[in-house]
């Protein structure tokens, strides 16, 4: 069975890994903190989770998910990471990660700062606009109507296609904005972001955002 590595145990990270595991990916979890802080959480997730370093959990992956807080991109392992897909779920909060140019002129977007950081991996914008409590209980089977999705983008087409069935196996359709250039469209005080929505609702709130 495919290998998850996780870079980071927030409260993203944390509930990817429960219906990865559920799913039934071995997933090896890590934080800034050290693997033993998390002995508790791979107790509660079961034999099918260990902790690891990050570097760790990042060379152990047949694919990532990078779930940190922006100001920690630096920290996020890039060699372990090289030519594997890896899903960004992360933010742009000022009041957390401090200012940073780039984003607040509107040059870049996060996913490409990451995909900066990560230049030989394939990063696709992934559960960036979703609470984290949602991620587990507003799931639906597929052909369910008004079935909640989720958006995703990446440059590389097999990133985007990987991001589609992780959601499905989460229960949410999918609506793919494009380049990781328009993934602002999905972003923090935009139409779509945080709000519970079908395919067809994403789609238009997609084409309301304003930049």
């Amino acid at each position: 069975m495919t290998t998850v590595g996780i870079i980071g145990a927030g409260h993203i990270g944390t509930a990817l890994a429960r219906g990865l595991v559920d799913q039934g990916y071995d997933v090896v979890i890590s934080n800034s903190r050290g693997p033993d802080t998390l002995d508790d959480l791979v107790a509660k997730l079961g034999s099918k989770a260990r902790a690891a370093t990050p570097a760790e959990a990042a060379a152990a992956g047949d694919w990532a998910i990078v779930t940190v807080p922006l100001k920690a991109l630096g920290e996020v392992p890039v060699d372990e990471l090289a030519g594997k897909i890896v899903l960004d779920t992360n933010n742009y909060y000022w009041e957390r990660d401090g200012r940073i140019a780039e984003l607040d002129e509107k040059k870049t977007t996060t996913s490409e700062l990451v995909q900066r950081h990560l230049p030989e991996s394939k990063v696709a914008k992934a559960f960036n606009h979703i609470l984290a409590a949602d991620i587990l209980t507003s799931g639906a089977p597929a052909g369910t109507p008004g079935r909640r999705a989720l958006a995703t983008a990446s440059d590389a087409p097999d990133a985007a296609e990987l991001a589609t069935a992780v959601y499905d196996g989460f229960g949410f359709d999918t609506v793919n904005v494009g380049a990781l250039h328009d993934s602002w469209r999905v972003e923090r005080d935009q139409p779509a972001y945080v709000v519970r929505q079908d395919a067809a609702e994403l789609e238009a709130n997609l084409a309301r955002a304003t930049h």
